[in-house]
């Protein structure tokens, strides 16, 4: 017997941007390591979702070298060729990357700004992904989206960027609860981003990182 819809794994999406151009707002508060911690936390993010119960794959999307050796070597498959189009179109192509590697699983795009990630909080979330076609995670501040579900045979149409809940919502696609996720919402673009991270208690690489230069 197959298993059921809510039994079935899921695919994940990371996209991960060229280095040199990542965290340049927290640049002030690290100056030439932001580089540095754009890698340390793309580490922690994948190195907690590839351990999740509920993640069969992590597909990372990126074109930095640095970045897709360093997350093959903690489980993830790199996927090359994005269209250079933006986040969305990115994320669209690793999902169909997803999809013709494992058709019978859903697709789900996360944010690879995850320090904190916590993978029994991203299995909390999964969990409740399977309950709508398409689904979302609201970010901390309630804004902006940290994950966006799209289960098997749904269309997958991500809105990330600037105020993406709202657009999600509007799109149709359900709002998940994150109360007992907050490593999951908690994504870091700003040193008041990282501080509440850090809060949460930071992933191996952050941390180091963040030891490292004395933040």
């Amino acid at each position: 017997m197959p298993p059921v819809e809510q039994d079935r794994p899921w695919s994940l999406v990371v996209p991960v941007k060229r280095l040199e151009r990542a965290k340049s707002r927290i640049s002030g508060a690290l100056g030439a390591a932001r580089t540095d911690l754009a890698l340390a936390v793309a580490c922690d993010t994948v190195m907690a979702a590839v351990t999740a119960e509920r993640v069969g794959a992590v597909f990372v999307v990126t074109e930095d070298e640095q970045a897709a050796e360093a997350l093959a070597e903690l489980g993830a498959r790199v996927v090359g060729g994005e269209p250079g189009t933006g986040l969305n179109p990115a994320l669209a192509h690793g999902a169909a990357v997803a999809r013709d590697a494992h058709p019978e699983w859903g697709r789900c795009a996360l944010s690879a700004d995850l320090p904190a990630l916590r993978s029994g909080e991203l299995d909390g979330v999964l969990a409740q992904a399977h309950s709508a076609p398409t689904a979302f995670l609201a970010d901390a501040p309630g804004v902006g989206t940290t994950l966006y579900a799209a289960r098997a045979g749904a269309r997958f149409a991500p809105a990330f960027e600037g105020g993406s809940r709202r657009r999600h919502l509007a799109g149709g696609a359900a709002a998940l609860d994150g109360a007992d996720a907050p490593s999951v919402r908690r994504d870091v673009d700003t040193a008041a981003d990282l501080r509440e991270a850090a809060r949460l208690g930071v992933g191996p690489h952050t941390a180091k990182l963040l030891a490292r230069v004395g933040w």
